[in-house]
């Protein structure tokens, strides 16, 4: 089984990349810039007619793309998440249509939830950032390209090798650096809004039996935790798995999203039905795989010479 990996090098796709590397039979390869990529693809500036000469020489069985953009101008979200979507789909198309497509897309594409409420897959998208429209743009398109073709819309991920522009890596990086002091004070925005969280590992293990999985897919399946957790929970989860002996404290509004989606949980049945998937991994062990991978053991409380405020808006 050949499987063709776009976006390895990113926080979800190492943790693909393992897990696809062990499937039984399977030859991964990877695509990127890099001369150490297997395969040489640029997703954001390729055309249709290159990238179907790369899928035609490999052949593939499968294609997982997790490339994608999360940050940066309209532009650069553009060319990766919506226009090198259609690029593939089309290249797909051309030159291995009997190939599954797996493409990741993501929770911000439903936008503002009903607080008690899941969003199931058929539910209203209404994005409120560029980042969550151009992914809807993406979707939208695989889901109707006709060819073997699924997305995973992926909540909110998190576990270990979380990047440190993510909220729980700044603040990973915060109580790092205050861990078994005293007298710290770790300011942060509003923490009261609702995240559906799912480990990354977990979110991982589902591209694996999608891959696996018989027959045909449903277009979209809700890849999350299935709860709704105050964002303040985890990082109080985490303050605790870090040991941290100082005080944390809400100062301010949080972020304009933040305010605009205070509430997003998701509903996973179809994903279990579809796939047989359900999360393995609770919050506190994907904050405490965290802490371990970035070299924290958790501490008692100890001398500590205080510190100034730390600030996190």
């Amino acid at each position: 089984m050949r499987i063709i990996l776009l976006g390895s090098t990113g926080y979800l796709g190492g943790h693909i990349a393992e897990q696809l590397s062990a499937l039984p039979g399977a030859r991964l390869l990877r695509t990127g810039r890099s001369p150490a990529a297997d395969l040489g693809i640029d997703l954001a500036t390729d055309t249709v007619d290159r990238l179907a000469s790369v899928l035609a020489s490999a052949a593939p069985d499968t294609v997982v793309n997790c490339a994608g953009a999360v940050g940066g101008d309209p532009v650069t979200l553009a060319e990766v998440n919506t226009r090198g979507a259609a690029a593939l789909c089309a290249a797909v198309r051309k030159a291995a249509p009997g190939a599954r497509l797996i493409h990741l897309g993501s929770a911000a594409e439903y936008g503002p939830g009903t607080p008690g409420t899941e969003v199931t897959e058929s539910s209203a998208t209404r994005p409120v950032t560029v980042y969550g429209a151009t992914k809807l743009a993406g979707t939208v398109t695989v889901a109707g390209s006709g060819l073997d073709a699924v997305v995973l819309r992926i909540g909110n991920p998190v576990g270990p090798g979380q990047a440190p522009t993510s909220l729980p890596g700044r603040v990973l990086g915060l109580l790092r650096d205050a861990a078994g002091e005293h007298g710290v004070v770790v300011r942060l925005g509003d923490l009261s809004s609702y995240r559906d969280f799912v480990d990354v590992r977990d979110a991982a293990r589902a591209v694996a039996l999608a891959v696996t999985a018989p027959g045909p897919l449903p277009p979209i399946l809700n890849i999350s935790g299935g709860r709704a957790v105050p964002v303040r929970d985890l990082v109080h989860t985490l303050a605790r798995t870090a040991g941290f002996r100082g005080r944390i404290e809400e100062d301010g509004r949080g972020s304009t999203r933040s305010e605009e989606v205070s509430w997003q949980c998701s509903d996973i049945k179809a994903a279990a039905d579809a796939l047989g998937w359900r999360p393995r991994y609770g919050l506190e062990d994907s904050l405490t795989a965290l802490w371990a991978a970035a070299g924290g053991e958790p501490r008692s409380a100890g001398q500590g010479s205080g510190r100034e405020d730390t600030r996190l808006s």
